[in-house]
């Protein structure tokens, strides 16, 4: 999540990555190698000699950023100080308040009832 969380605010590189998130070169090479494979970012060549590549948030990695948001908000019953991380509107200033709402009743989710079923 961390690494999306980055490659969402602009690092494409595998040194930003790296001093970023303060892990091992290794680690950090598996996580970026999963990411990849579950086509959450790709891969692009940005220098030939020596070959190096950048890493860029697909469309699904795009798309899994309301998690990061919403996984960073932890909710209003947890201290500001225990906050996994704070999100700003680039504009404003002012800190991102996510809400998750169910596009076809409109609703706050968590705030009806809802069932599960289980996959066929």
């Amino acid at each position: 999540m961390l690494i999306l969380r980055d490659a969402a605010v602009g690092l494409t590189r595998f040194d930003q990555f790296r001093k970023s998130l303060g892990i091992a070169p290794t680690m950090l090479t598996k996580r970026l190698a999963t990411l990849t494979q579950e086509r959450l970012l790709e891969k692009r060549l940005y220098l030939e000699r020596p070959p190096r590549e950048e890493y860029l948030l697909t469309e699904a990695g795009r798309a899994y950023l309301p998690v990061l948001f919403m996984s960073g908000a932890l909710g209003p019953e947890v201290p500001r100080q225990r906050q996994l991380a704070r999100y700003l509107d680039a504009e404003t200033g002012t800190d991102i308040e996510p809400v998750a709402i169910d596009a076809s009743t409109d609703a706050e989710l968590g705030t009806r009832p809802f069932r599960v079923l289980a996959p066929k």
